[in-house]
C-alpha cells in the first residue's frame, strides 16, 4: 500500500493543491492577497494560487504528525528572522492562516476536530492523500525514477 511517506512532498502538494483548487469547495479569503506569512516574511507571497498550496501542505502535515493544534502547525510553518548584527531567531508562522485553512478542511471533512488532543486528519481525507499518493507513485514508476521513504 503506498502511502504519503513514499512520494516526494512537493510533488503530493502541488498535486493535491491542484485536486483542491479543482472542486471549488476551498476558497481563499478575500484577505489572502496581502497577509504575509509569518513575521519572519518581508512580503506577501508572490504565487496565485498559494492558498491551495499551504492548504494541501496542513493537510499533508496532519497526516504525518497529528493530532496536532494550531500553535504547533505555525511552529512547522515558521522560519528565523533576520535580525540585524544580532543572530537569527525562529520565529512561528501565521496562525490565522493555519486556522482558517483548518476550518476549510473541516467543513470539507477532511479534518476532524479531538476535544483536548486537536485536529487530524479523518478517513475521507486520510483516503484523498493515498488515492494521490498511489498515481505519483505510479506515475513515477513509469519514469523509471528512484523512490525511498520521504
Amino acid at each position: 500500500m503506498v502511502n504519503v511517506y513514499d512520494v516526494p512532498p512537493d510533488i503530493l502538494i502541488d498535486k493535491v493543491a491542484e485536486k483542491l483548487k479543482a472542486e471549488g469547495k476551498i476558497k481563499p479569503p478575500e484577505w489572502a492577497d496581502f497577509v504575509k506569512t509569518g513575521v519572519h516574511r518581508e512580503k506577501a507571497p508572490n504565487q496565485d494560487d498559494w492558498w491551495y498550496r499551504r492548504v494541501a501542505a496542513v493537510l499533508r502535515k496532519l497526516y504525518i504528525k497529528g493530532p496536532i493544534g494550531v500553535s504547533r502547525l505555525s511552529s512547522e510553518f515558521g522560519g528565523r528572522v533576520d535580525r540585524g548584527s544580532k543572530p537569527y531567531k525562529a520565529r512561528k508562522g501565521g496562525k490565522s492562516i493555519i486556522r482558517t485553512a483548518l476550518k476549510q478542511l473541516e467543513e470539507q471533512g477532511l479534518v476532524v476536530n479531538e476535544k483536548g488532543r486537536g485536529r487530524m486528519i479523518s478517513p475521507p481525507g486520510r483516503s484523498l492523500l493515498d488515492n494521490i499518493s498511489y498515481d505519483i507513485f505510479k506515475e513515477l514508476a513509469k519514469e523509471n525514477v528512484e523512490l525511498g521513504k520521504y
